[in-house]
């Protein structure tokens, strides 16, 4: 673990669309898929129970694709990302959803739930504090963090992301969490309809949290 973090610029077009072959990241040639993004979201709202008047922060929105899953549903769901590519790149159809999170007070808004799917990791324990600390007025947050162990990620695609910043186990998770003054309401390593295609090989590769105060 290390308490380097990756400046807003790092998560450039080269991050989202060419992280294979520059060496940033996982992703290539990210774009909306709706037959994953769209059943994705619908599991969230089963999940948490997500009623048709909550409303929903998607912590780490990258390009808007889970918030416009979302709406699609209709839920009513805003996104928060430090990624200017990416905000300017958003879907025109949620664009005015989406906002800078280091420049806005998105996070001070009122949410019943916010989702933080594979976002906490790319934090420094400081900035995950001051996270958490600004979403206080949020009832729910859900988290999916990639799990490590001796200092590696548990399914090795997540080490491939130079942005990583903690690497950490369930325990460490929980502990942190509730040591910021969240209750851990539930802690599992699987949900059907969340990230799958790791349950065969690395079965305890990522950590599913359902967090409120």
């Amino acid at each position: 673990m290390t308490n380097v973090e990756f400046p807003p610029n790092w998560f450039d077009a080269n991050y989202y669309q060419h992280g294979l072959e520059t060496g940033k990241s996982n992703y290539q040639n990210y774009r909306w898929i709706p037959e994953l993004t769209i059943p994705l979201a619908m599991t969230i709202i089963d999940y948490l129970e997500i009623k048709r008047h909550h409303f929903i922060l998607d912590l780490g929105c990258a390009l808007g694709y889970l918030v416009k899953a979302f709406r699609l549903l209709h839920r009513q769901a805003w996104g928060a990302d430090v990624s200017d590519y990416a905000l300017t790149n958003t879907d025109l159809s949620i664009r005015n959803y989406c906002f800078n999170s280091n420049s806005s007070e998105i996070l001070k808004r009122r949410f019943d739930f916010c989702v933080a799917k594979d976002i906490f990791e790319h934090l420094s324990i400081s900035t995950l504090k001051e996270t958490i600390h600004l979403l206080e007025y949020t009832k729910t947050i859900f988290a999916v963090i990639p799990l490590g162990k001796d200092g590696q990620y548990i399914a090795p695609t997540n080490n491939m992301d130079k942005s990583h910043v903690i690497c950490e186990d369930m325990n460490w998770w929980r502990k942190t969490f509730s040591d910021l003054g969240l209750t851990v309401e539930e802690y599992r390593y699987q949900i059907n309809g969340i990230k799958d295609a790791y349950y065969k090989d690395y079965p305890e590769a990522h950590g599913f949290f359902v967090l409120t105060r």
